[in-house]
């Protein structure tokens, strides 16, 4: 069972946490979604498409212009309340690293913090613990937010996620974060290079043992550019490639920019493995 804000899902269900960020610079949208309003209609757009969960941030997560914890407040508080407003039922969550910005955003009505840079800033968690926010514990390999890996090296990647991850997952509920609003991410290209990325992928039932649910971040990014040697804006079928080999292995929230392509991959591995019915079947029953 994993509850975030007032919604709860059951561990059999495959949930989309769509991204949506208000920053001028963003890796795949280049900015399409920072102004207020602009960001306001992708919100609905993607809720209508079926994502669960919306994931906001201020500040992008490749090297760039420096951006303060007050510019980033500035970008992302304003613009929860707003969603929090207009879409009750939608889960809220906000991918950032400093405490000073999960305080402001749980005080708007945030249910979840993305921490992608695994703990860089251990005050968040405390910051969760405090409004009862869900957490996610994402392994970065200790990097320093926004710098990419260089010539990073593990005697064995999966074994350091899985320390990581579980230990930031049980400092968090530790410090009154609650269980079930907990979940790990392996964190695809944070402080990994391109093998190491697969091959958490090729192991990832291996968090799914854990108990904690496992988010993967998969979205064009640059592991699945590599291993098709594809451009940006062609990395869609690779992506939801490993969306669909990652749902089969035990995943439960996918964060993703194209909805409508995820969700039908998402509903499609749920048929197969029978936990959701067909939308119909007809054939061979007249």
């Amino acid at each position: 069972m994993l509850r975030l804000g007032r919604h709860s899902f059951g561990s059999d269900q495959l949930l989309i946490m769509a991204i949506v960020n208000r920053t001028p610079d963003s890796f795949y949208d280049r900015g399409a979604t920072y102004a207020f309003d602009k960001a306001l209609d992708r919100v609905a757009e993607v809720a209508a498409a079926g994502a669960e969960i919306v994931d906001i941030g201020g500040v992008k997560a490749a090297p760039g212009d420096e951006v303060d914890p007050d510019e980033e407040i500035r970008r992302t508080v304003g613009f929860v309340e707003r969603v929090r407003a207009d879409h009750p039922d939608l889960v809220i969550s906000v991918d950032t690293w400093r405490h000073e910005v999960g305080r402001a955003v749980c005080q708007a009505g945030a249910d979840l913090i993305n921490d992608a840079w695994g703990g860089h800033d251990p005050k968040l968690a405390e910051v969760a613990a405090e409004f009862g926010a869900g957490l996610v514990c994402t392994h970065a390999g200790g990097v320093e937010p926004r710098t990419r890996p260089h010539r990073i090296r593990y005697d064995d990647v999966v074994a350091d996620v899985l320390a990581r991850t579980v230990g930031e997952a049980e400092r968090a509920v530790a410090l009154g974060v609650p269980r079930d609003g907990v979940l790990i991410d392996p964190g695809h290209d944070f402080g990994k290079n391109t093998w190491h990325s697969l091959e958490v992928t090729r192991r990832l039932a291996e968090l799914v043992a854990t108990g904690w649910p496992v988010l993967v971040s998969l979205s064009n990014k640059d592991f699945v550019g590599e291993a098709l040697d594809l451009p940006l804006d062609q990395r869609l079928l690779g992506t939801l490639a490993t969306t669909a080999v990652s749902a089969w292995q035990g995943a439960t929230v996918f964060r993703a920019h194209n909805i409508p392509e995820t969700r039908q991959v998402l509903d499609m591995v749920a048929a197969i493995r029978g936990s959701q019915p067909p939308r119909r079947a007809v054939r061979g029953l007249a």
